[in-house]
């Protein structure tokens, strides 16, 4: 069947090149069942009316109006742990960044003047100001424990330094990636008080705003490095200024620049280079392409942010993929539209997360489009798919 996936920004060949060869893909494609984003902005994009599922090639969905979507019955997906790798070695080079003044050492070089045995005087004389720390030893707190801080940890681990994280959120998953040298902290104030650095994984959400703010800042140990990968308003960057003025925080190293941040001579501030390596980018793609073919040819759902993950194996040709909300008796009211409908249903099966639901049906025979009109028109039925196998 022709599928047309509309591009937003620029996607890895490698994981365009995983889409079948009937589908239509293209940044100008008309009437798209599928959008694949990177950073644009969707917020004030106007959503196409037969959409039905948004691929975000990376971990945060800040840039999507996820909530629409969701009354909608569109399915929004991401690829949380395909950029992990990148993410963690960019933390790894800040925490050097921020202990061996590589970044004021580097400038320090570059104005060098004169031939180079006044260069090598110059260099003898002065590289004391730029004498610094090893990793070896420190403790790293890591906030949030998934894909990321999970690898972050292992790799410390085996630079010899000690790991204390901490993760309200903990999956069963990301608890069993977990080193077990890795010290659980009871709380973030724990963890700020004995951490020699401090690297944040945490999604930006209404209570992670700010999550490192004035009082945080103060409780730090001092002379400790924050490092921020992950999302800018996690952080008051003004508290950050400040305690950096007080001496609390010996360095700030985050990927989003600011006016208040990019002439301060104890920040390093990168261009959101995270998940900026030609291996992230070519992850991320094939991982959401897979992700959405699945979905639109077979109605499975994998990494959603807002639906549940379900899959179900095909025990026919015939398959319905009903999105709804997670209200009382939904199987009941399907099973009965298609049971008056004289539909023999194969196998069922129904996902919930929230105040939303999923649910696949396969049946025996073919389903005619006023089967799909009874279906659609149940109370609490968000979109109903005919998927013929």
């Amino acid at each position: 069947m022709t599928r047309k996936i509309r591009t937003l920004n620029t996607i890895s060949r490698q994981g365009l090149a995983r889409l079948p060869g009937t589908y239509v893909v293209g940044n100008d494609v008309a009437e798209p069942d599928a959008i694949l984003v990177r950073s644009t902005d969707m917020h004030k994009l106007e959503i196409p009316p037969g959409l039905l599922a948004v691929g975000r090639a990376g971990a945060g969905t800040n840039n999507i109006p996820v909530k629409a979507m969701s009354e909608k019955g569109i399915v929004v997906f991401n690829t949380p742990g395909a950029n992990a790798n990148a993410v963690k070695e960019l933390v790894l080079a800040g925490m050097l960044m921020g202990v061996r003044n590589i970044v004021p050492a580097i400038h320090f070089a570059a104005k060098l003047q004169g031939d180079d045995e006044y260069l090598q005087k110059q260099v003898e004389a002065e590289k004391k100001q730029f004498v610094g720390r090893e990793l070896r030893g420190s403790v790293l707190g890591i906030v949030g424990l998934g894909s990321i801080g999970s690898i972050l940890a292992e790799s410390a681990l085996l630079l010899g330094m000690k790991v204390i994280g901490i993760d309200p959120e903990l999956t069963v998953d990301a608890a069993w990636r977990l080193p077990s040298q890795v010290r659980k902290a009871s709380s973030i104030e724990e963890l700020l008080k004995h951490s020699d650095f401090v690297s944040l994984h945490v999604p930006l959400l209404p209570s992670t705003r700010n999550l490192i703010d004035a009082e945080r800042v103060k409780i730090m140990k001092k002379g400790s490095v924050l490092l921020n990968f992950s999302r800018d308003g996690i952080v008051d960057t003004q508290a950050v200024i400040d305690g950096l003025g007080a001496s609390r925080l010996r360095a700030y190293l985050c990927d989003f620049p600011s006016n208040l941040l990019r002439q301060h001579p104890r920040v390093v501030a990168l261009p959101h280079l995270g998940a900026s390596t030609e291996e992230a980018e070519e992850n991320c793609a094939s991982m959401v392409v897979d992700q959405l073919v699945d979905y639109l040819q077979n109605g499975n759902i994998l990494n959603s942010v807002n639906f549940p993950n379900i899959s179900m194996p095909r025990g026919s040709r015939h398959r319905l993929a009903i999105a709804n909300a997670n209200v009382p008796n939904m199987l009941g009211q399907i099973s009965t539209a298609l049971a008056d409908a004289g539909l023999n249903i194969n196998n069922m099966m129904n996902k919930s997360r929230g105040e939303l639901a999923f649910t696949l049906v396969d049946v025996e025979t073919d389903v005619s489009p006023p089967v799909i009109g009874q279906l659609s028109a149940i109370q609490g039925v968000l979109r109903v798919r005919y998927l013929p196998g």
